[in-house]
């Protein structure tokens, strides 16, 4: 398909997802055999000076930062300075949960992948603290309350992990056998990289991934942007009234979660390790072999969807291989793709948060498949649930992280409320649903009662 045809077809269906949610800039690209065939650009990167997004405009890029962190660990596995599958307190022994037996069974690995039975927790406000003290917009972040938050703020990873050892929680289960999206787990794989390699973590991936890659505008410290204009101002919303709201967060102790400020055109650079067997534009950033293990779908966690290292598989996706990651922070809605068995890849960037950059992207890819721009993969078959057998589900569930999700009965329908919107769910099998955005929501049974709920990739108790 030429560029004008798939034009034609994707942005008038894109502009609608970014009118539809308000979405002041987004940047997006697409490569085949790691050469560009399809650029394009909506809305600024400020609004009130109609400064346009480029392909090299900085934006955050939130949680995609964890599959950097990964690559951090395979490379230091092929220098022999570490394995996978070492016990944490082998490179931080002051690592501990409410069970010791516990935290000294949990692996680099089950951190990798989200499975080392650590819940949410209320960490994330004081890695951020000194940030949200200084942001007017914080309060229309609903999820975070600052009365919570009334210690000192976390700096270290030294002072996350004792943080961490202080609380009193329930962990999910054993290692390995619980799949929850932790923070928490990818500050710690940070602090084992700057422990074992001798560098900081953000000095180390510098040095190791993003310089080898060529990518130019990417960094940890907005700062190391100041002589650079391309940047784009962060946006937030309030009452449906989108505002700039331009202090970026950071969060010392927990960068490689989630800090990372890049580009489309440095991003695509990054994907070509995964499309490419390690290799972006003749350098080796990996091995074949930790491409390859990165990419495994070690864990499921959805009924089509798996977890590898620092990236979500999707092994069937319309008969190939869909590898991709997503990321949202303050100011921040991104996602990125790589199809290996087609040699595609592409990222979409945008300054708005809890915005559907996926929507943009899986929207391309389809287009540039010959499919309709909302074409799914997969659609999973509804059932129909009595209604005295919903009520099991209903009530409150609250995680440490801020998120409250609230479940009721409506004209025998399951309701589901986030504190944003209220929705109906579908059932698709007697614990598992369907929200109206096609996400997954599974209640977790402990005998014969509901102890948590799936959502949002995350385990969160019952109240």
């Amino acid at each position: 398909m030429d560029e004008h045809t798939f034009l034609n077809k994707f942005k008038p269906e894109a502009q609608a997802v970014i009118d539809q949610h308000q979405i002041p800039g987004v940047s997006f690209g697409v490569q085949k055999d790691g050469e560009h065939i399809i650029c394009s650009n909506f809305g600024y990167r400020h609004v009130e000076d109609h400064c346009e997004t480029t392909q090299d405009t900085v934006f955050g890029i939130a949680s995609m930062t964890k599959s950097f962190t990964c690559v951090a660990i395979m490379q230091l596995q092929e220098a022999g300075k570490l394995a996978v599958h070492d016990e944490v307190i082998k490179y931080l022994p002051e690592f501990k949960t409410p069970c010791d037996s516990h935290a000294a069974k949990v692996t680099i690995h089950h951190l990798m992948t989200h499975t080392s039975g650590l819940p949410p927790l209320p960490t994330n406000l004081y890695t951020r603290k000194r940030s949200l003290e200084k942001d007017p917009s914080v309060k229309d972040y609903p999820s975070l309350d600052l009365t919570r938050a009334s210690g000192d703020p976390i700096d270290t990873a030294e002072e996350l992990m004792d943080f961490i050892g202080k609380l009193d929680f329930k962990l999910l289960g054993d290692p390995g056998t619980e799949f929850s999206y932790s923070n928490d787990g990818y500050a710690l794989l940070g602090a084992i990289i700057s422990r074992v390699s001798g560098q900081t973590y953000e000095q180390y991936v510098t040095d190791h991934i993003l310089k080898p890659a060529g990518m130019t505008h990417s960094s940890f410290f907005i700062d190391d942007f100041k002589d650079y204009e391309n940047v784009t101002t962060l946006y937030a919303k309030r009452s449906g009234e989108v505002y700039a709201a331009p202090i970026w967060w950071d969060a010392p102790a927990s960068r490689a979660a989630g800090a990372l400020k890049s580009t489309v055109n440095d991003i695509l650079k990054y994907t070509e390790i995964y499309r490419n067997g390690g290799v972006v534009h003749g350098k080796q950033i990996l091995t074949s072999e930790s491409v390859q293990q990165m990419i495994y779908p070690h864990v499921q966690f959805e009924p089509d969807k798996f977890y590898g290292y620092g990236l979500r598989i999707t092994p069937d996706y319309y008969g190939s291989t869909l590898i991709e990651h997503g990321g949202g922070s303050k100011g921040v809605s991104s996602f990125m793709s790589i199809i290996p068995e087609k040699d595609i890849t592409g990222v979409v960037l945008t300054n708005l948060a809890g915005v559907p950059a996926h929507e943009i992207l899986l929207g391309a890819l389809n287009v540039l498949q010959g499919k309709t721009f909302a074409n799914r993969h997969s659609t999973p078959v509804t059932i129909n649930i009595r209604v005295e057998d919903l009520h099991e589900f209903t009530g409150t569930y609250t995680s440490e992280e801020g998120m409250k999700l609230t479940f009721t009965i409506k004209e025998d329908k399951l309701m589901f409320d986030n504190g944003v919107t209220e929705q109906a769910l579908q059932a698709i099998s007697e614990q598992m649903f369907l929200d109206e955005g096609g996400s997954f929501i599974k209640f977790i049974k402990s005998g014969d009662k509901v102890e948590r709920v799936f959502c949002g990739s995350r385990q969160i108790f019952k109240d």
